[in-house]
């Protein structure tokens, strides 16, 4: 009877403590996720969404379509769905997160007041995490910290597109690669396409293939190089 009673009492105190580390960890284990969303007609990507969770991992989704002639004018084919898991790096992570907590985790307009702006596309930014939940919608911000969040999005899309191109590229045209590969080197040059690392298949593939020519092989290869060893989470 003492015995039964006292591995009661032992059970249960272990059942409290487990519930204390569980309550305590439970935060510290979530993950925090923020979305960045883009609609625009008249892109070869009119809509898409961006997800990054807090540990750097994430999706890529959305539609892409091709303009083709008709009928004397440009025509959007049927538009392609696309979805890729992605990884960035510890770096952009934390800066993407560090910006969430600083905008307030967008529970706040990030929308200007200014009156006929140009149609950038229509813009959302989304949180969901243990310490709460936030969105906004903007065209264009007059808040440079939204201002450089959005240009972090649009530099990680930038090269995830760019990278499907040479792909597709890669399989199908091999001779334009040269010209693809080197504009990309340009718009990583310039800041406009980020994180490099997360086409580093394509662009290893390529490298590596001895029936593309010589020097869309060298441009990859040093595409390469500009990627951080060990910059993934």
């Amino acid at each position: 009877m003492r015995a039964a009673a006292a591995a009661l009492a032992l059970s249960l105190l272990a059942g409290a403590a487990w519930a204390d580390d569980a309550k305590l960890a439970g935060p510290v284990a979530a993950k925090a996720r923020v979305t960045f969303s883009f609609e625009r007609k008249g892109v070869a990507v009119p809509k898409y969404r961006l997800t990054l969770n807090s540990d750097g991992t994430g999706t890529y989704e959305g539609d892409e379509v091709e303009f083709v002639s008709a009928a004397g004018a440009s025509q959007p084919t049927d538009p392609q769905k696309f979805n890729r898991p992605i990884s960035i790096s510890h770096a952009t992570s934390d800066k993407v997160f560090k910006l969430a907590g600083h905008l307030d985790h967008f529970n706040k307009t990030c929308a200007s007041k200014a009156k006929n702006i140009a149609d950038t596309g229509t813009k959302t930014l989304n949180y969901e995490g243990p310490d709460g939940t936030g969105s906004c919608t903007y065209n264009y911000s007059d808040n440079k910290e939204v201002q450089a969040l959005t240009n972090i999005f649009l530099g990680i899309t930038e090269t995830l597109d760019q990278g499907r191109q040479l792909d597709h590229l890669h399989r199908y045209d091999r001779l334009g690669l040269d010209a693809a590969i080197a504009f990309l080197a340009q718009e990583v040059s310039e800041g406009h396409a980020l994180e490099i690392g997360t086409i580093e298949p394509s662009l290893r593939s390529i490298a590596t293939d001895s029936s593309v020519i010589a020097r869309a092989r060298s441009k990859a290869s040093s595409l390469l190089t500009l990627i951080p060893e060990n910059s993934a989470p």
